[in-house]
């Protein structure tokens, strides 16, 4: 399978150096899988309004929310064979493709939003110059948010009140092992099954930043969340090298400079929605809210560590820890 991979990005970047640039107005098609009203979400939104006003309309893009030209890993391979020009996707799923950006998965990993920031612009815009060769270009990145959990069985104060708990995960091995460290049972599951699976009690619970319980109505079929805060999630806004490769100078140049101005504006407009959202699900009395002691998630996440550091780079893990405060 992976020499198949290597063979088809190599005919892939063949592809992208030959393809013809633009004619005209340029129209990007990009997707993700969120609700319109998301954080990112937003970011989008946000991005294709500043691509159009520094363009003079001249490039175009259509956001296309909600899964609507496919899950994440759809995305990505549309990416690859140009059928989808840009999307936000997740390092989970990313990771796939690049196993170092999983770094960004990695369980408590972050002093705060500031240190996540800092690493991502640096360390993790690195690591994402590996995912040229295979299509993709990164342009950086946009905010999940900072990952909770909830469950419909039990409140979770510790990790030993997880034990035996189905939680869905992405199909992601460092999410996997993580909630095998903690006394979880880790189901891994598309996200649009999520929240029909927790209605039907196929799973228990799942691990999401409040933006999702919220905007995707989770605590609708959830009794418990607890604020665990065991990773933080960022977005990455990507476009396929194919897409890339028929702009002319001048359009990458805005391209860039509308990504960064986006993504500094949705990371504080995520940040001031964090705090909404969660005033928004408690006010519904649906679900009880738990604080935790995260030293006690955090210690027990460490064989994550052991067992992931040499696919995610034990030197990477040293850099972001030299961002610290």
């Amino acid at each position: 399978m992976r020499r198949l991979f290597a063979v088809i990005c190599a005919l892939v970047l063949i592809a992208a150096m030959s393809v013809p640039a633009f004619a005209g107005k340029v129209v990007l098609k990009l997707g993700h899988i969120a609700e319109p009203v998301h954080p990112y979400g937003q970011g989008a939104e946000k991005f294709a309004e500043i691509v159009k006003e520094k363009s003079g309309g001249e490039i175009i893009v259509k956001v296309f929310p909600s899964s609507q030209l496919g899950g994440q890993k759809d995305l990505i391979e549309g990416l690859i064979f140009g059928t989808v020009d840009m999307a936000l996707v997740g390092t989970a799923v990313l990771g796939q493709f690049q196993p170092q950006i999983s770094i960004f998965d990695m369980p408590f990993l972050f002093q705060d939003r500031e240190h996540a920031y800092k690493s991502l612009d640096t360390v993790g815009m690195d690591l994402g110059k590996a995912l040229e060769p295979k299509g993709i270009k990164l342009l950086g990145y946009m905010e999940n948010g900072i990952r909770h959990l909830t469950n419909n069985v039990r409140e979770v104060k510790t990790p030993a009140d997880m034990d035996g708990l189905k939680i869905r995960v992405m199909t992601n091995k460092i999410y996997i092992e993580m909630m095998k460290s903690l006394g979880a049972s880790p189901t891994p599951m598309a996200f649009g099954e999520l929240y029909s699976a927790m209605q039907q009690g196929t799973v228990d619970g799942q691990e999401n930043p409040s933006a999702h319980i919220w905007t995707k109505r989770f605590f609708e079929v959830q009794k418990f969340a607890s604020k665990t805060a065991h990773s933080y999630a960022p977005e990455p806004l990507v476009m396929s090298m194919i897409s890339w490769a028929r702009l002319n100078p001048a359009q990458k140049k805005i391209i860039k400079e509308s990504a960064k101005e986006a993504i500094d504006w949705q990371r504080k407009f995520s940040t001031q929605k964090d705090d909404e959202y969660w005033t928004l699900i408690e006010g519904t009395g649906k679900i009880k809210i738990t604080e935790v002691d995260r030293e006690k998630f955090a210690e027990a996440t460490k064989p994550v560590y052991e067992k992931f550091a040499n696919v995610v780079g034990q030197d990477n893990i040293d850099k972001i820890n030299a961002l610290k405060k």
